[in-house]
């Protein structure tokens, strides 16, 4: 019984897709945008929840407190890997991103981390839509960023 192979190309296209519009949807700290990329049933990790079940849940508890105080969000798109099931319609992801974080005093710090996101889809060909996700820094990235910014997607 084969379970999984080597994604079909589109399929890890669609994945580096799915993660570009995130980060397009960090950098304009639009929330309302990201909403889609997500399952409302979703379940995650990340730095401020040790475990978050439901999208709204996630944007409160970790969108909200991230997105807004980070700058230059951008996933290694050419580096991502992933795992995808032998029908398609589900798979893991795995990204790295790189972006500025900012201490109390404002200065910048380079805040780095990776990602694996588990996606489902109905049909293959449609695009990905993340069920559960896990955030984390680097080793020795400080956990907070205090920047202040703001976008169109409250």
């Amino acid at each position: 019984m084969k379970l999984r192979g080597k994604p079909h190309p589109g399929d890890l296209e669609a994945m580096r897709h799915w993660f570009k519009s995130l980060e397009d949807c960090v950098n304009a700290v639009d929330f309302v945008a990201g909403r889609p990329l997500f399952a409302e049933d979703m379940l995650a990790f990340g730095t401020f929840s040790d475990f978050v079940a439901q999208r709204d849940d996630v944007e409160r508890e970790q969108w909200r407190k991230v997105w807004p105080t980070i700058r230059r969000f951008h996933w290694r798109l050419a580096d991502v890997k992933g795992v995808v099931s032998a029908d398609r319609l589900s798979g893991t992801g795995l990204a790295v991103w790189d972006s500025d974080g900012f201490n109390e005093d404002g200065t910048r710090f380079d805040r780095r981390g990776r990602a694996t996101v588990a996606f489902e889809r109905e049909a293959v060909g449609e695009p990905w839509i993340a069920v559960h996700t896990h955030m984390s820094l680097f080793r020795g990235t400080p956990s907070v960023s205090h920047g202040k910014f703001s976008g169109p997607g409250g």
